[in-house]
C-alpha cells in the first residue's frame, strides 16, 4: 500500500500504538531479528513515518498517520497523473506508427503456445472499454479455468460480448456451468450452432486469431492484427454472428414478465434453457434430477400454453416474455431463435 512492504506497515502499526520505541524493543514486538528491525526503522523514517525522538536520541516515535500517509498519497497521485499524461503521448506515437507501418506490420505472427497465452490474457487486461470472442470448438492452447484474468477484468468494468459454439456444449454438457457463472458476473453471452473462428478482439483496436482453420490439425501459432481492413472486416463478422446468435440470460426467479398466464416458473425456465442450449429431454432430466416424463410433461405444458408448435417456435415466445432479466443464478434462455 502506497509503496510500503507488508513488513513496513506492520512495523508502522506497531509503532502507532507506542509513544516512542527503540529498535530492540520493536525487534521483541515484532519477533523478528534487530537488524532487520533496523532496516525496517530507517525505512520508515526515509518515509516520514517515523521520527527520532528529541528526549531520546535512541528512540523513534510515529508520524501522524494523516499527514504522514496523506504526503505519501498525494505522491502516489502525482505519479499517476504523470503516467496517464506519458501514457497519452505513447499512444500518440503509436497511433502515428500504426499510419506509417508497411502491409507487413499490420499483421503479427504469434509463434509458440506460451507466447499465445501471453497475447490472450494481455488483451484482456489492457482492455479499457470492450472484449469480443468466438469460443469454437475444441478449446485448446488456452483452457477455460486457465484464463485467470477474465474475472478481474469484467469486475473492473470491462463489457464481454462472448458467442459459444454449439458443440462445446454437445460435448461437454457440464460447460453450463461456466457460462452460468460468466453470465452471472455480467458477461452477455450468446449461442450459435457454428461458430466460424476462434478470436478474441480488444477495444476494437487489436485482434487474436489462430493461423490454422478449425479443420486442420492444431497449430501453435496466432496471428495479432493490428488497425486495418482486416480488422474491419473481423469486427464486422463478429456483429453478424452476434446478431444471428441466441442470447442466453440468466435470472434468479427464471422468466418472468407482467402476470398472468404467460408466466415461467424457474423450473420451466432452467427446463427450456436447457433444451435451447443443446441437451436433449434425458439430459435435461439428469441435469435437474426429475423424471424424464416430468421434462416430457412440463415441455408439452410450455407449449400448449404459448401456442408453440414446434419447441423452436416456444423458445422464440418465451424470450419475448423477458425484456431485461435480472442476473441471478438460473441458466439460460434464447433472446431470438437463429436466422
Amino acid at each position: 500500500m502506497l509503496g510500503l512492504t507488508d513488513h513496513e506497515l506492520i512495523a508502522y502499526r506497531e509503532m502507532l500504538l507506542r509513544p516512542s520505541c527503540s529498535r530492540t524493543e520493536l525487534a521483541e514486538a515484532l519477533d523478528v531479528p534487530t537488524d532487520q528491525t533496523a532496516r525496517l526503522l530507517q525505512r520508515l523514517e526515509q518515509l516520514g513515518l517515523a521520527a527520532r525522538s528529541g528526549e531520546s536520541p535512541g528512540r523513534l516515535t510515529a508520524s501522524p498517520p494523516g499527514l504522514a500517509m496523506g504526503a505519501l498519497l498525494t505522491e502516489r497521485q502525482n505519479e499517476l497523473k504523470l503516467a496517464e499524461i506519458e501514457l497519452s503521448s505513447l499512444e500518440e506515437l503509436y497511433r502515428t506508427g500504426v499510419t506509417q507501418r508497411a502491409e507487413a506490420e499490420v499483421v503479427e505472427v504469434v509463434r509458440g503456445a506460451d507466447a499465445i497465452r501471453q497475447r490472450f490474457a494481455q488483451l484482456q487486461s489492457g482492455a479499457r472499454s470492450e472484449v469480443l470472442c468466438f469460443v469454437q470448438a475444441p478449446l485448446q492452447l488456452v483452457a477455460i479455468d486457465e484464463n485467470s484474468v477474465e474475472a478481474p477484468t469484467v469486475a473492473r468494468g470491462v463489457a464481454y460480448r462472448v458467442v459459444w459454439d454449439q458443440q462445446i456444449l454437445d460435448d461437454d454438457p457440464s460447460m453450463l456451468d461456466h457460462l452460468e457463472q460468466a453470465a452471472a458476473g455480467g458477461e452477455e453471452l450468446r449461442l450459435i450452432d457454428r461458430v466460424p473462428l476462434k478470436l478474441i478482439a480488444a477495444d476494437r483496436e487489436l485482434a487474436l486469431i489462430p493461423i490454422a482453420s478449425s479443420s486442420a490439425p492444431a497449430a501453435e501459432s496466432a496471428l495479432l492484427i493490428r488497425p486495418s481492413a482486416l480488422l474491419d472486416a473481423l469486427l464486422a463478422l463478429f456483429e453478424l454472428v452476434w446478431q444471428r446468435a441466441s442470447r442466453i440470460v440468466v435470472t434468479t426467479e427464471g422468466l418472468s414478465h407482467g402476470s398472468g398466464p404467460d408466466v415461467l416458473d424457474a423450473m420451466d425456465a432452467r427446463i427450456l434453457g436447457l433444451l435451447t442450449a443443446g441437451l436433449n429431454d434425458q439430459a435435461v432430466a439428469s441435469r435437474l434430477a426429475l423424471s424424464l416424463r416430468t421434462v416430457q410433461r412440463r415441455v408439452r405444458a410450455l407449449m400448449e400454453l404459448t401456442g408453440a408448435r414446434t419447441r423452436l417456435q416456444l423458445g422464440v415466445h418465451a424470450a419475448r416474455l423477458t425484456d431485461s432479466p435480472a442476473p441471478g443464478c438460473t441458466p439460460a434462455v434464447p433472446d431470438a431463435a437463429p436466422n
